[in-house]
């Protein structure tokens, strides 16, 4: 008898647990053996963790757990972390195991990239996983309660203003009053700071609504500094302005200014990559292995309008369309239609009930924005775990951790 093909999932984060939870519905436990590896047995979504990192959502309702969601019968998920893939030989090598596959979906995520800059590994803080969040959250916490009067204990510079940079700031900044109101600390010493390489803030967003959102940002009492960081310390950052090199005082350094591939890239040197990416064709494979798949993050294309910048969005669009060539090629029907990214839609969030987005090339902001925001969040959320999911992890407009 034929043996059932074998379907390896790398990663379960929004490329990766789309592709399983598309597969359940849709393919009959029969026609594939599915396997889902991911060093956490949990998903969380990355566009919350600048609010886990606030305090403003719990780490508790950030965490959905995957055995509570994959049908056992039709997925089978281990916990393990993947070290090197081997293409050649169809094998990927984890922490505790070896594992063969007939079919290979790379969803590994994304890293922090430091660009090499001194000390940002040593002495900065990032919102790259969960974990990172909360010890984030944890400083925080410790700073205000613990407060013995040296005022960097209070200076956070966020570096980067893109959208994780600048969410966690205006996060950060709508829960200073009851910080300082808790901690009997007076609010006037806490100094939230963000650098910017560019003249305007989030760059995905055309000059108006950038502008919108810097507005908003400014009555947030958020200070900007235009320029490039060139080191950081325990107590300071170096950046390169203009003229001359500015040292900004700070017990709290945040990195945000930019990520890159899975290090498990860097290290299965088969793949053809650029900045720890796999390049892929217009099905989302890799040209030299047609029976590997790449979701989110860990794929980048040369050619246009196929990948645009990795976000949430993107990665489940690419999940969806994996799990659905899947199901072609088991069904012994060719590939014929490449990959297009839909841009539905972009929303910064600035607090839990403003923001600024653009949604069908329409701008919009204020309480308008946090609402589709919560959307989008409880959208997927239903989408891979119901509607009871969404009643125990979902975002609403008046509900927070608070």
């Amino acid at each position: 008898m034929q043996s059932i093909p074998k379907i390896l999932i790398l990663g379960g984060g929004y490329g990766g647990f789309k592709v399983a939870t598309y597969l359940q519905k849709h393919l009959p436990y029969s026609k594939a053996n599915i396997t889902l590896i991911s060093k956490h047995d949990y998903h969380y979504q990355t566009t919350l963790l600048h609010k886990v990192a606030a305090g403003t959502y719990s780490a508790r309702k950030a965490r959905i757990f995957f055995r509570k969601i994959l049908d056992s019968k039709k997925i089978f998920f281990i916990k393990d972390t993947i070290i090197k893939i081997d293409p050649e030989n169809q094998r990927v090598f984890g922490k505790n195991n070896c594992y063969s596959y007939d079919y290979l979906v790379i969803a590994l995520g994304f890293s922090q990239n430091t660009y090499d800059i001194k000390g940002v590994d040593k002495f900065c803080y990032s919102l790259s996983s969960l974990n990172s969040a909360i010890r984030l959250r944890n400083n925080i916490e410790t700073r205000f309660k613990d407060f013995d009067g040296d005022p960097l204990d209070l200076h956070f510079v966020v570096c980067g203003s893109g959208f994780t940079g600048i969410e966690f700031a205006a996060e950060l900044a709508t829960q200073v009053n009851e910080l300082c109101a808790i901690c009997g600390i007076d609010k006037s010493l806490v100094k939230i700071i963000c650098i910017s390489r560019g003249e305007h803030i989030l760059p995905m967003f055309k000059t108006k609504d950038a502008n919108k959102a810097r507005r908003k940002l400014d009555k947030l009492s958020i200070e900007f500094v235009k320029g490039d960081v060139i080191e950081c310390k325990k107590d300071s950052i170096l950046v390169q302005l203009p003229t001359e090199i500015k040292e900004i005082k700070a017990n709290n350094i945040i990195w945000c200014a930019g990520v890159k591939g899975s290090k498990v890239i860097e290290d299965s040197t088969c793949f053809e990559s650029k900045n720890s990416r796999i390049l892929v064709d217009e099905f989302l494979a890799v040209p030299k292995y047609k029976n590997v798949f790449v979701a989110g993050d860990c794929g980048i294309s040369q050619k246009r309008n196929i990948l645009n910048a990795p976000t949430a969005q993107l990665a489940n669009q690419m999940g969806e369309y994996i799990a659905k060539n899947l199901i072609k090629i088991l069904s012994n029907q060719s590939l014929d239609e490449p990959f297009v990214f839909k841009h539905r839609g972009t929303v910064c969030s600035i607090g839990h009930t403003d923001g600024v987005g653009v949604v069908f090339k329409i701008s919009i902001s204020g309480e308008l924005a946090a609402f589709l925001k919560n959307f989008i969040e409880n959208k997927w959320i239903f989408d891979i775990g119901g509607i009871w999911n969404v009643f125990k992890k979902g975002q609403f407009r008046f509900r927070s951790s608070n």
